[in-house]
């Protein structure tokens, strides 16, 4: 009975205690877009494009929301960073230029458009000093609507970047 209500004071002083513990810092990322590949027989139009931007600003948004991670200014990206089409596969450029921004992490993702029902969306988090892929994910989308685009990031950011 004695062991009982100190096991209880010791965790109830635990819990107490808990709000006051050191937060993990969020980190510093460099968000360098996402890409879209079209391969399909279809061209790229408005509504692709303004799905890029949207899904951009979810994900920054989403991330930022989280805590874990604030954004540093990329408009101040070297001249070089400018000659790669997707930073997401310049065998670790991206973080190289994050490093640079004095970033903790690079940011980069792609959309692989095979049709107007086939989509890949895949969200790449780089160490900004090692270039080692620390997180991200995928996700295969049905469907080349804001809605089912929203839904692909949404996942990945929940599912992987931000799980438990």
């Amino acid at each position: 009975m004695r062991y009982a209500a100190v096991l209880v004071g010791a965790v109830s002083l635990l819990c107490a205690l808990t709000p006051f513990a050191k937060a993990e810092q969020p980190r510093q990322t460099a968000f360098f877009g996402i890409k879209l590949i079209n391969t399909s027989l279809e061209p790229v139009d408005d509504s692709e494009t303004n799905r890029i931007a949207a899904v951009e600003q979810q994900l920054v948004s989403l991330l930022r929301e989280s805590g874990r991670y604030v954004f540093v200014d990329t408009n101040e990206l070297p001249d070089q960073a400018r000659l790669y089409d997707n930073l997401a596969h310049c065998n670790g450029c991206d973080s190289q230029f994050a490093r640079e921004l004095g970033a903790d992490f690079a940011l980069s993702g792609e959309i692989q458009k095979t049709s107007n029902l086939i989509l890949h969306i895949s969200i790449y988090l780089r160490d900004a000093d090692t270039g080692a892929l620390v997180d991200g994910g995928s996700a295969d989308i049905r469907g080349n609507t804001d809605k089912s685009w929203e839904r692909g990031i949404r996942y990945i950011v929940k599912n992987r970047i931000l799980r438990d």
